[in-house]
């Protein structure tokens, strides 16, 4: 298990709640009521929104404060072009080093996603989803290339697809398939489902990406 701070707690929640929609797009982010809901002080939500802002998860823009960013359709093809490419090498690398112990937390947060896709809670299921893919991607200890990909997520319209129920199970199914060659010890086969979960959220993704986002 990653050892995590207050401050990467409360940042970790924070980019879950933005790419799940539970923040919406355009919504002001209030430090006060951020620091009551989690239940920390206002200093490691401070630090977090200030880490978050330099990730592009948050914008600060002068008299209206910190803000939840608008997406740029324009952008979203380049970016899960990019998305491909850098978490095909961060799951690579995880893959040469991952343990069985980190498996296991890998299916138990698949476990957790499958409960909350039946209860169709769609927030929390997107955050499980986070939860599962930067798991693997702190694996390979690439802390530069991690960055990277947290600044893509930060701009990609995960909210985006037709039909989130359908997404959903499918999703369930993609992540079972990772897993499942994980712990068939195929990890050629597990890269492979991982390129095809990315590209089929993305399949998904572009036909609706010049559409407004569907909460």
């Amino acid at each position: 298990m990653v050892f995590r701070t207050k401050l990467d707690q409360v940042a970790e929640r924070l980019r879950e709640r933005i790419i799940s929609g539970e923040y919406r797009r355009g919504e002001k982010l209030k430090q006060a009521e951020i620091a009551e809901e989690l239940g920390v002080s206002i200093t490691p939500v401070r630090e977090a929104l200030k880490a978050l802002e330099m990730e592009g998860f948050v914008l600060s823009i002068p008299h209206k404060g910190l803000l939840v960013p608008e997406i740029d359709r324009k952008s979203v093809r380049e970016i899960f072009e990019l998305r491909v490419v850098l978490e095909r090498r961060l799951t690579e690398w995880a893959l040469e080093k991952i343990t069985d112990n980190e498996i296991a937390e890998l299916r138990t947060i698949h476990r957790e996603l499958s409960k909350l896709t039946k209860a169709r809670e769609p927030f929390p299921v997107r955050a499980a989803n986070v939860r599962f893919h930067f798991r693997i991607y702190e694996i390979a200890d690439r802390p530069q290339t991690l960055q990277f990909v947290r600044v893509l997520w930060a701009k990609y319209p995960f909210n985006f697809h037709d039909d989130q129920a359908a997404r959903f199970k499918q999703l369930l199914h993609e992540h079972e398939e990772i897993l499942r060659r994980l712990e068939e010890g195929d990890r050629a086969g597990a890269l492979a489902a991982m390129v095809e979960h990315i590209e089929a959220g993305w399949h998904r993704v572009e036909k609706n990406a010049t559409e407004p986002a569907k909460e």
